[in-house]
């Protein structure tokens, strides 16, 4: 077995921690990997909670078969048809002619699309609410649409009250990683669920009316302790709300200039003020945590210089990701940077405007190529405003 993981003597942690992968979802960097959760409850009934990515199919199976120790699974809980949960679902059925696949109705439509037609029959669709008997576990099926696919559904265990809640409360890293949990969860959630605040919440409303002793999440550690914490961040999260009081500097710089107007603001703030400054080189950084971190604070500067007619291609880039995942509900200020046809403030300005709940927080500083005694007036004059 992978990870040293007890949940109970009839719920098994059966999943792989994945060191190997550098990228998660082709995009998304894991310097500490990542773990595909999966669970097996042993039972009159044995149920499977959802498989693993392919590359770990063989450690998965060997998992899976030793927990098993001789008996055949009855159900596998098709919890969510991305490929990192899902890639073993066709040897599983040809594996187990008599196993039954659990899943919700818009599931069925992606195991075609994954496996073709010949799968379907072997699965049983289930309903908000229904419940099924292993003898003395039942689970209880509640469909989490967008969270972050349309098909997810999570499980409710009963009698052990646990919740299998397939990709909420998720976060990167395998189990073998010592990190905390709220900086990876942070940014394992708004990059992957952050458009879906609204289905997240909804999901939350259906969490509440449940009495959960466990969180057995597709990704990352089990949660037993400390749930207000965790599903209080999801809380946080879901509803844009800021998590911290603080100022995020998001820049970018071709020759070191705006970097250094951007340097000082942040020079500005923490020496006239206790107020909590990060910033990043959107250049350098991981763009993922900066996304992070603009959602995590409740004031955004966004610093670039004019490339072409328009915004450094990174900002560009940046202000794109923060559109997708609903940005909202934050102050926003600019620095622009610009040798003879400085557009880049207007243009960042016009997109940021477009968002939800945005205040824009004057003076837009502008920068005529270097950083000069003007400049900085302009950076303290901003400085005040965001304090």
């Amino acid at each position: 077995m992978t990870n040293d993981v007890t949940i109970s003597n009839s719920v098994r942690y059966i999943g792989v921690d994945d060191n190997d992968s550098d990228l998660f979802e082709g995009q998304y960097i894991i310097p500490n990997g990542i773990s595909y959760n999966s669970y097996v409850i042993i039972d009159d009934k044995i149920a499977v909670f959802d498989t693993a990515d392919a590359c770990k199919q063989t450690e998965w199976q060997a998992n899976l078969d030793a927990a098993l120790n001789g008996r055949t699974p009855d159900y596998l809980i098709i919890s969510h048809m991305e490929p990192d949960h899902s890639a073993v679902i066709k040897t599983m059925l040809d594996k187990y002619p008599s196993l039954t696949g659990i899943c919700s109705d818009k599931a069925v439509a992606l195991v075609k699309r994954f496996f073709g037609d010949e799968l379907t029959s072997r699965l049983q669709v289930v309903n908000e609410g229904e419940t099924l008997s292993l003898g003395a576990h039942t689970l209880q099926f509640f469909m989490a649409p967008m969270v972050h696919w349309p098909e997810v559904m999570v499980t409710y265990e009963q009698s052990e009250k646990i919740l299998f809640s397939a990709d909420a409360f998720g976060k990167f890293g395998a189990l073998s990683a010592d990190e905390d949990w709220a900086c990876e969860a942070r940014r394992y959630y708004f990059n992957i669920c952050g458009k879906y605040g609204a289905q997240v919440q909804a999901l939350l409303k259906k969490a509440a009316a449940l009495d959960i002793a466990t969180i057995c999440p597709l990704h990352g550690p089990i949660l037993k302790e400390n749930l207000d914490f965790h599903i209080g961040l999801y809380d946080t999260w879901s509803s844009y709300k800021p998590e911290n009081q603080g100022i995020f500097i998001a820049y970018c710089s071709l020759h070191g200039n705006t970097a250094a107007a951007a340097n000082k603001l942040a020079e500005l703030l923490r020496s006239s003020s206790d107020v909590k400054v990060s910033t990043t080189d959107l250049s350098r950084d991981d763009m993922a945590e900066a996304i992070e971190d603009a959602f995590r604070y409740d004031r955004l500067v966004l610093a670039a210089p004019t490339y072409d007619g328009g915004v450094m291609p990174v900002m560009d880039d940046f202000i794109s990701h923060l559109k997708a995942k609903n940005y909202q509900n934050r102050k926003v200020a600019f620095i622009e940077n610009g040798s003879w046809a400085p557009v880049a403030g207007r243009k960042m300005r016009e997109a940021m405007q477009s968002l939800k709940d945005i205040t824009i927080v004057e003076p837009m500083v502008t920068v005529e190529s270097t950083v000069k005694a003007d400049t900085i007036k302009q950076l303290e004059a901003l400085a005040n405003a965001l304090i």
